[in-house]
Parts: structure tokens; C-alpha cells; sequence
């Protein structure tokens, strides 16, 4: 348990999630190196349904991405994705030494 500003939170506290590094690796997909310092692979497809993320079928603008403040997004900032989403995801990747 911890407390912070008079609230009991159960747990242990967690530093916010972010995202430190990304990179395109094919039409839909990208790996990312989070704060944590564990590199995942983000398969974007499955999202493309949504219509919130629909733009993200044109290629370009999926490859257009930039990082603000920890997090991924497209379209100057108009489509993004929490960490903690990209996270649950994607799959681990191990980078080969």
C-alpha cells in the first residue's frame, strides 16, 4: 500500500508508462522501446476497424508518426494511443545481441 495526497492506493507504485523509442517495420506494424526499457512489436491492423483510427490505413500517415510527451500519435496529434494500450497490444520482442 502506499498513499499519495492523503489517498491509500493499493500496490506498489509505478512510474507512468511511456514510450522512448519507435520505428515502422512494415505497413502496419512497429517496434517500440518503452520506458521500462522492453522493446515490443505493435501490430496496428487490428485497429483499423476502429473508426477513430481509420487514417491509419493510408500507409503514409501511419508512418508519420511522431512521439509527444511519451506517447505515439498520428495526424499532428489528433490520433494517439496510451502506452499502457500499446503495450497490452503488442508482443514481445527480443532484439537479437
Amino acid at each position: 500500500m502506499y498513499v499519495v495526497n492523503d489517498i491509500a492506493y493499493a500496490g506498489a507504485p509505478r512510474e507512468d508508462m511511456k514510450v522512448d523509442q519507435a520505428r515502422v517495420v512494415n505497413d502496419y506494424s512497429m517496434l517500440v522501446r518503452f520506458s521500462s526499457g522492453e522493446t515490443r512489436l505493435f501490430d496496428a491492423a487490428p485497429l483499423l476497424d476502429v473508426p477513430a483510427f481509420k487514417p491509419l490505413e493510408d500507409k503514409s500517415v501511419f508512418a508519420s508518426f511522431q512521439l509527444d510527451h511519451g506517447i505515439v500519435t498520428w495526424n499532428n496529434g489528433a490520433i494517439d494511443i496510451a502506452p499502457e494500450a500499446l503495450y497490452e497490444k503488442s508482443y514481445r520482442y527480443d532484439i537479437p545481441a
